[in-house]
């Protein structure tokens, strides 16, 4: 039996000694006591441990340091888009976004066999190539009203996720704060427009209303902190750079820093240049080996992209690289920032430019599967821009798009695409010296 498991087994086994011990009347107050304190005092301990001898990984928090251990990158791109077509492309980001989390949503959670066996049951087609049909013999893992938003023939918008929330959110501090924001305003937001949220997040969030700032809020209290919710949040900053990776990074950068450390940050700021690359590039690939140069070359993640690309070139087998990603990260969280990135990146790379392909991948794969499947189709939603993607995936979220951010549940995704092109603008124009509507790559410098 794993360590962990015999762990539980351990604990779930003094809890009912203790039961019993209650159950015949014996006084369990200084035991509780002393076992609280035991784990608070453990848990403070292993926090403050030093790596391992030999451990062969460097992955700091600070920018700086993280830009000292990136490789040669270009850091910004050429975007030969005019305004028409660069406001497609991000309003192909967003749809793309929004179907890949509407098709993850009602198998959140879910492993890979479970994916199958549920798409076989309602006679679906396999490898998965609509969205789901209602089948209310199987409760969602997480939800515990109807999702009846994200199921066929009942979707009529994008419904409320988390995954949809925070690209939203990250516009709004765009808008209200301008690209020179700054983690405490990301602080500011999540106070003014995040009833809840969950792990690092809800953490952070938590840290935020007790008076802790940034970057005390992603340390304090905080085992989450290199788990997928970054990850999550970091379209926005790609869209509102389009072709600019480094930039795209900084931005992600000063978002994650509110909640979460190391891969955690990683995570974000590879996923959002990867984002903003793909407005320049051709091909994923090309896109994914760009956004590598933006995240230390000695970190995990690094390693993560790295070993998945390798893995999917070598393989050109998709069942073989899901296999040899469930076997490298065997026992993690299923929201852990790196298995569900390398999943990510495989779904992408054996898309070969197909859109359904590589949000069905990305969901069939399992373990966090609204994340993965929101990510993979911002970025080929990015790449091919909303005229190329397939009317069956975006014509059934219509125009609308709901959240739960505070005085902000209603969206027009149309709206949401024209102000994100906007922001856009400005950022490239800032760059390039540039004051017109057009972007002008010839004149952006280092």
């Amino acid at each position: 039996m794993p360590y962990w498991d015999r762990l539980r087994a351990q604990a779930e086994h003094l809890e009912l000694w203790m039961d019993l011990a209650k159950e015949q009347g014996a006084d369990l107050a200084p035991i509780e006591d002393q076992v609280r304190e035991f784990l608070a005092r453990t848990a403070a301990r292993v926090r403050e441990l030093p790596p391992r001898p030999g451990y062969p990984y460097e992955e700091p928090d600070e920018l700086e340091a993280i830009r000292a251990l990136r490789r040669e990158g270009p850091r910004r791109l050429p975007l030969d888009l005019t305004d028409d077509e660069l406001h497609d492309r991000i309003l192909g980001a967003w749809l793309g976004r929004s179907a890949g989390c509407v098709l993850g949503v009602p198998v959140e959670g879910r492993d890979r066999s479970f994916i199958e066996a549920w798409a076989r049951k309602l006679g679906q087609p396999y490898p998965l190539a609509e969205y789901w049909a209602d089948y209310p013999g199987v409760p969602h893992l997480h939800y515990s009203e109807p999702i009846d938003d994200f199921v066929k023939g009942k979707i009529d918008h994008t419904g409320p996720d988390d995954d949809i929330v925070y690209t939203v959110l990250g516009l709004l501090i765009l808008e209200e704060y301008g690209p020179d924001f700054t983690t405490e305003d990301i602080g500011r937001a999540w106070l003014r427009y995040l009833p809840m949220a969950c792990t690092a997040e809800s953490v952070a969030l938590e840290n935020l209303r007790k008076g802790l700032v940034p970057p005390e809020t992603a340390l304090s209290r905080n085992p989450y902190s290199e788990w997928i919710g970054a990850d999550i949040r970091s379209d926005a900053w790609g869209y509102a750079a389009p072709g600019l990776p480094e930039l795209a990074a900084e931005f992600a950068y000063r978002d994650a820093r509110l909640s979460h450390t190391r891969n955690g940050i990683y995570g974000e700021m590879f996923f959002s240049a990867a984002t903003a690359c793909a407005f320049s590039v051709r091909a994923v690939r090309e896109a994914l080996e760009t956004a590598l140069t933006e995240i230390p070359a000695t970190s995990r993640m690094a390693e993560t992209v790295r070993e998945t690309m390798q893995w999917v070139g070598a393989d050109r087998d998709w069942d073989r690289t899901w296999q040899r990603i469930t076997e490298r990260y065997a026992g993690m969280s299923s929201v852990h920032t790196l298995n569900n990135a390398a999943h990510t990146i495989s779904a992408l790379l054996y898309s070969e430019g197909s859109f359904e392909r590589a949000i069905s991948l990305a969901v069939m794969a399992g373990l966090d599967v609204d994340c993965t499947g929101a990510t993979t189709g911002s970025i080929m939603g990015a790449l091919l821009g909303a005229a190329k993607l397939p009317a069956k995936w975006v014509e059934p979220l219509g125009d609308r798009l709901t959240t739960y951010l505070i005085g902000r549940e209603e969206q027009s995704v149309s709206d949401l695409a024209r102000r994100t092109t906007e922001i856009a603008k400005l950022c490239r124009g800032r760059l390039s010296g540039c004051r017109g509507c057009r972007t002008h790559p010839r004149t952006i410098t280092s």
